[in-house]
């Protein structure tokens, strides 16, 4: 589907002749595991004052200077820091009344980049959050946060960089105001710009960027979530192969060079489980997988288990982002349908969307993400550095 095309239907929708379904504001129930979220915030980020006003549950994004760890409604510390747990954001780096600051909330998988205790050199660092505007500490607050960058440079705290390397903060010059189709046209000539891989260097692409954290000499497989020896790639039964997330005849690119060799979507997989997903389209439901456990499948769709469904709505995201037909391969467009065939069309949207929302970017995740921009192509997946970029754009 052209640009063009897209914005006529996106008219048309508006003039309600055509409903495309559209995550609700509401609290949606998620498979067991998941986590309930809301829709997410318009682009424009909040000030800490303005969000301390709107306690009301929705998903937004906050702007502010890391002034401490909360360990209490009334106490913040600014030193000898207890856990990695949570931030207090403030409008001045200075400031040093927490009637005046936003409790944060640091999960699990945002932890070793942006806690206290492990990068006590973020104080004072300005950054911009996405999560739940909710108590926390019994106290004006940001809950399930999402996402966390630094506003400065985008630079990850724990990985400072070589010299003259490009960091995710001028990365996206450019994309400052931006929303909408303009917004995806905008990253879709950022990331566009990349080292484009053979099929045959993707076999050590992905032993490189799916590596095992606990095991180096392992890779983790995207759907059981096993580790597997990195010498155990191959096309036979107990082998492990390569998966397209976006499955290559949804389109029939195959293995061309570009979007049949592109890392972000491609991920190490069992070489039974990725012939049960075949070609699927991607939805809730369905028979459980035997070897995948917490996968399911039917006659047309499947459903990875709840830690990676974020993942590969990421993924499939940046597929439709990254290849618009302009350059050779064909035009990908994720749409609200199952059973798309061997056209260029992946759904569904509606779900997808859900999946982002529920499973945000994990460690693995984004250390994946900075590997291949380090080591192989060059470019980024904007969506699991801005997750909240999906509901702007689709």
């Amino acid at each position: 589907m052209s640009r063009t095309l897209r914005r006529l239907i996106g008219v048309s929708a508006a003039a309600g002749l055509l409903a495309l379904p559209t995550l609700p504001s509401q609290a949606v129930d998620q498979p067991t595991g998941s986590v309930s979220v809301q829709s997410a915030s318009a682009a424009t980020p909040l000030t800490v004052a303005e969000a301390l006003d709107q306690q009301d549950g929705s998903t937004q994004a906050v702007r502010g200077y890391i002034v401490g760890q909360p360990v209490s409604s009334e106490r913040v510390v600014t030193g000898d820091f207890p856990s990695d747990y949570a931030v207090a954001i403030a409008t001045d780096p200075d400031e040093t009344d927490t009637a005046r600051m936003l409790y944060v909330q640091v999960p699990d998988g945002l932890r070793e980049q942006w806690g206290l205790s492990t990068n006590p050199d973020l104080l004072g660092q300005e950054v911009e959050v996405t999560g739940e505007l909710s108590s926390y500490f019994a106290h004006g607050g940001l809950t399930g946060t999402s996402g966390i960058a630094r506003v400065s440079d985008g630079s990850d705290p724990g990985d400072p960089g070589e010299p003259g390397d490009p960091e995710p903060g001028s990365y996206y010059d450019g994309t400052e105001g931006l929303t909408g189709e303009a917004l995806r046209d905008e990253l879709h000539t950022i990331i566009s710009n990349q080292t484009v891989l053979s099929y045959d260097e993707v076999w050590e692409g992905i032993k490189d960027v799916d590596e095992d954290p606990q095991s180096t000499n392992d890779v983790i497989l995207l759907y059981s979530g096993e580790s597997s020896p990195k010498s155990n790639n191959g096309g036979g039964v107990d082998n492990w192969n390569r998966e397209h997330v976006w499955a290559k005849s949804h389109g029939d690119f195959g293995t061309t060079m570009g979007p049949g060799t592109d890392l972000h979507h491609l991920r190490p997989t069992d070489t039974t489980v990725n012939s049960s997903r075949g070609n699927l389209d991607f939805d809730n439901g369905g028979e459980p997988h035997d070897e995948a456990t917490g996968s399911y499948h039917d006659e047309d769709s499947w459903e990875p288990r709840d830690e990676v469904k974020g993942d590969v709505a990421r993924m499939v995201f940046y597929m439709a982002v990254r290849y618009e037909g302009g350059d050779g391969f064909p035009d990908l467009e994720v749409n609200d349908q199952v059973d798309n065939g061997s056209e260029p069309y992946l759904g569904k949207l509606s779900t997808l969307k859900q999946w982002n929302e529920a499973d945000p970017p994990s460690d693995f995740e984004q250390r994946r993400n900075e590997r291949i921009f380090e080591n192989w192509q060059g470019n980024r997946n904007p969506f699991v550095d801005h997750p909240e970029w999906v509901e702007s754009i689709f």
